[in-house]
C-alpha cells in the first residue's frame, strides 16, 4: 500500500503519543471522521497500526509497545485510576505495587500516604517513593528488563513469597472478553500470580483501552481479585462477572 503524507503524519503520531483518535485526527487534518476511518483501517490492514473504539493504537498485533509510549496512553485515565486506587488503601498498610505504567500511578498518588510498607518489583516504583521518609520501600531482587525497569524471574518470586500483605496493586497488558488478565512475559505473569496469592485484597487497575488489545500469557482470571478499577467498563458481560464473583467494579468516568 502507498502511505500518503497523512498517513505517514499519523503513524508518527501513533508512535510518539502510544495512540491516536478519530475525531483528535479530523481536527488536526481538516478533514471527515470518515476519511480518518478509512486512513487507519487502511493502515490496520497493512499492520503497522491496532484498531481500537475510536482510534487506533501502535504498534500493532500481541507486540508490547515502548514504555514511554505506553506511558502517554490513557494518561489523564490512568492518574484517576491511580487517585482512586490510593484512596482504598489507608495509612500504616502493607502493600505490593507490580510492573505497569498504571501501578506507577497508584505509586505516584500513595505518595501523602504515612507509615506504608511497599514491596515492589518496579524500579521505577521504588525510585519516586525512597525519597518519602514515611514510605518504606523493599524492592525485589532478580533480572532487570531494560525496556521497563520491572523486575521478573524465579528469584523475584522466591522473593515475594516471603511476604503475605494487606493490598496488592496489579495491571494486566490485555483483559479478554472472558475475564482473562493477560501479559506479555510469562516471567512477568510468575511474578504476578505470586502477588495475587500473598495479599489479602487484591486490586485490579486498567484503563479502558486493555478491553482492546490482546496479549499471549494468562496471568490469572478477573474473579481472582477483589477490585477493579478503570475508568470506564462498557462490556455487559465484564459487569457480570464483577457481580457474580463479588469483584468491587470502580469506574472513575475519566
Amino acid at each position: 500500500m502507498y502511505l500518503t503524507e497523512r498517513h505517514t503524519k499519523i503513524i508518527q503520531l501513533a508512535k510518539d503519543e502510544g495512540r491516536v483518535l478519530v475525531d483528535d485526527l479530523a481536527t488536526r487534518f481538516n478533514v471527515t471522521p470518515q476519511t480518518i476511518r478509512k486512513d487507519l483501517n487502511d493502515l490496520c490492514e497493512q499492520r503497522l497500526l491496532s484498531r481500537i473504539h475510536g482510534g487506533a493504537l501502535f504498534p500493532s498485533g500481541i507486540e508490547n509497545m515502548e514504555y514511554e509510549a505506553r506511558r502517554k496512553i490513557a494518561s489523564a485515565e490512568k492518574e484517576a485510576i491511580g487517585n482512586a486506587a490510593a484512596r482504598l488503601i489507608p495509612d500504616h498498610a502493607s502493600l505490593f505495587i507490580n510492573i505497569g505504567t498504571t501501578t506507577e500511578a497508584v505509586g505516584k498518588a500513595l505518595l501523602d500516604h504515612t507509615g506504608l510498607m511497599v514491596i515492589t518489583n518496579n524500579i521505577n516504583v521504588a525510585n519516586k517513593m525512597r525519597v518519602y521518609p514515611s514510605i518504606e520501600v523493599v524492592i525485589a531482587g532478580g533480572v532487570v528488563r531494560g525496556s521497563d525497569g520491572g523486575i521478573v524471574g524465579e528469584a523475584a518470586v522466591d522473593f515475594i513469597k516471603q511476604f503475605k500483605v494487606d493490598y496488592a496493586v496489579i495491571g494486566a497488558s490485555a483483559i479478554d472478553h472472558d475475564g482473562a488478565l493477560l501479559d506479555f512475559d510469562f516471567r512477568e505473569v510468575k511474578v504476578a500470580q505470586a502477588i495475587i496469592a500473598n495479599a489479602r485484597h487484591v486490586i485490579l487497575v486498567a484503563d479502558a483501552t486493555k478491553f482492546e488489545r490482546t496479549a499471549p500469557v494468562r496471568i490469572g482470571h478477573l474473579s481472582q481479585v477483589d477490585t477493579f478499577i478503570t475508568d470506564r467498563c462498557t462490556f455487559a458481560g465484564i459487569r457480570s462477572m464483577c457481580g457474580e464473583s463479588d469483584v468491587e467494579l470502580i469506574e472513575t468516568g475519566v
